[in-house]
């Protein structure tokens, strides 16, 4: 597939490509949508084995921030930016600095913010270069480090489970394995601990899982074998792809609930999922406290109404799987149905 097709198959509105061999940039900015608002999308910096691979990548996250948006009823559009290289080898100031220009240039129809790979720090950076970036430092009237909003909205939605599932959304003693303990993954894992559940964890880092087990009690377990331990609710905190026809039969849970990116590595995996009897919650609706945080900088960010709108996260879902329920499809299906019906009602306003 040629790098139009690949771009017109999701119906991406347009793709950008950057670059600065001065400072080694070599950066794509996709654009989604801008039907609800502006494109809103972090910045992941990754080693990626080809520019094909980054491209793919940005297209499939862009998608999913465009879905991210609508579901949590964000009146934002979905965008997404990558750059290529190790942010350990060429992350200088003077490559944000070129990439804040780039973003500048789209006159804001993009807004980035941090996500792999990058910081608030290198956020502040492009910030000298372009308005349009958002999660920066709270002495600039930013919302800061998105990641304790995340895990903040995946446990709402873990918690929103629960209550479909065993009639009370009560955590205390449930099993709950989660790949990946980063920033986002050790933040859930504290706050489970102070539910009361019991967790099992993994990370390719044993320096992340040695604090999840010294500080939360967590047991630790192969990276692996995570996806094999019995539990209530496995949680992907990691990369995204894990779901997949290999790894789903061997899924020992009741319930998907995670803050990775694109879990199922094919469309087809929802409904493997929902055949297998394991309720999937939509990834792009359960990691939206990061963007949800985002948003809650307008009209002057406070931690406490930051919470309350990511706390919606809870709602979102339960009118999703209730939507599910009712047409008779899978979680995935059912979440891009409430996003594209939100999408097309505003469209429709618009014309």
């Amino acid at each position: 597939m040629g790098v139009f097709d690949a771009i017109g198959s999701e119906h991406h509105q347009s793709v950008h490509f950057g670059m600065d061999p001065a400072s080694g940039l070599r950066s794509i900015i996709a654009i989604h949508s801008t039907v609800l608002g502006p494109a809103l999308g972090g910045t992941r910096f990754y080693p990626y084995k080809s520019e094909r691979d980054a491209l793919d990548d940005v297209l499939r996250l862009s998608k999913g921030m465009t879905y991210k948006a609508a579901c949590a009823g964000l009146r934002l559009g979905g965008g997404k930016a990558v750059i290529i290289g190790d942010p350990s080898e060429i992350g200088s100031d003077d490559l944000f600095l070129a990439y804040g220009r780039f973003v500048e240039s789209l006159g804001g129809q993009y807004i980035t913010a941090e996500d792999v790979g990058t910081t608030v720090a290198n956020m502040e950076i492009v910030a000298t270069q372009t308005r349009y970036v958002r999660g920066l430092l709270d002495e600039h009237c930013g919302s800061g480090d998105p990641s304790p909003a995340t895990a903040h909205g995946v446990a709402a939605a873990q918690r929103a489970v629960a209550a479909r599932l065993w009639g009370s959304q009560d955590l205390v003693g449930k099993r709950i394995a989660i790949k990946g303990v980063g920033k986002v993954g050790m933040a859930l894992v504290e706050i489970l601990s102070g539910y009361g559940a019991e967790l099992i964890v993994a990370d390719v880092k044993t320096t992340a899982t040695e604090v999840a087990a010294r500080e939360y009690g967590a047991k630790v377990v192969d990276v692996d074998e995570i996806h094999h331990v019995e539990c209530e609710i496995f949680a992907p905190c990691a990369l995204g792809g894990g779901l997949n026809e290999r790894t789903i039969p061997e899924l020992r849970c009741a319930a998907v609930v995670g803050s990775a990116n694109n879990q199922l590595a094919v469309e087809d995996d929802g409904d493997r999922l929902r055949a297998a009897g394991i309720l999937y919650a939509p990834d792009f609706v359960v990691n939206a406290g990061g963007i949800i945080n985002i948003a809650a900088e307008e009209g002057g960010y406070s931690p406490d109404k930051a919470n309350a709108m990511v706390e919606r996260i809870f709602d979102n879902l339960t009118e999703i799987l209730t939507t599910a329920d009712r047409l008779d499809i899978g979680t995935h299906t059912a979440a891009e149905h409430v996003a594209e019906e939100r999408i097309a009602a505003a469209a429709t306003m618009e014309a």
